[in-house]
């Protein structure tokens, strides 16, 4: 992850350390994104499940968890994410393309909502939560005035290196050099970019892309 207040976030006691606790062993770095829903462009995300993703990336196991940090405050109106608290516990659902996105299977999804509770993930800016790589979520259109950013950074056992022939284009397992919990607040890295990988979306496979949309 780099030395820049990102990889901070990835290395800490509290994030990385705390993930291992829930899942079970020791964790790394899988990817971290930012969210970006802009005022009343920010599209939304369907009904999914993160391990409906990676498990076509050669993760053989759902021992993976992600950390979502409000960067803005997140609620109903500009499209904060949407949960099925327990829902983690059905195991992995099918997944099959929506539009270009990979999204669960909607009828399944139906029963299921039948079964959780729905609830709205209000954060106030600065709030973060952690959850497993089998929950289902989704996101509504951010139909306000307000942007809604978040950075949400993915973690892998260490047990569950991915098959090397099918994890491309994510990495495998690589020891995270851990940090204090003031890190964050103490890192005054806003730009380097060394120790980073970017992720080339056109080789991944669970990513339909418009080769049109490339060239405007």
């Amino acid at each position: 992850p780099g030395n820049d207040v990102t990889a901070m976030i990835a290395r800490m006691e509290k994030t990385a350390g705390f993930m291992g606790k829930l899942l079970g062993g020791e964790v790394y770095h899988h990817h971290s994104k930012l969210i970006q829903k802009e005022p009343f462009t920010g599209g939304q995300f369907n009904w999914h499940q993160d391990y409906g993703y990676w498990y076509k990336n050669g993760c053989l196991f759902p021992d993976m968890g992600s950390f979502h940090l409000a960067v803005d405050k997140a609620d109903r109106e500009n499209g904060c994410m949407q949960i099925l608290p327990g829902s983690h516990k059905l195991g992995r659902v099918d997944h099959t393309f929506v539009g270009g996105q990979q999204g669960a299977d909607l009828e399944r999804v139906s029963h299921v909502r039948k079964l959780f509770h729905l609830v709205h993930l209000e954060l106030e800016e600065g709030d973060a939560c952690y959850f497993h790589s089998n929950l289902l979520h989704c996101s509504s259109q951010n139909n306000s005035a307000r942007r809604r950013w978040a950075i949400v950074t993915a973690f892998n056992r260490a047990s569950n290196n991915p098959v090397p022939e099918e994890s491309h284009p994510w990495p495998i397992y690589t020891p995270i050099q851990m940090a204090p919990n003031d890190a964050l607040l103490k890192c005054e890295n806003f730009t380097d970019l060394s120790g980073k990988a970017f992720v080339d979306h056109t080789t991944d496979k669970n990513v339909k892309i418009d080769p049109e949309s490339l060239q405007k």
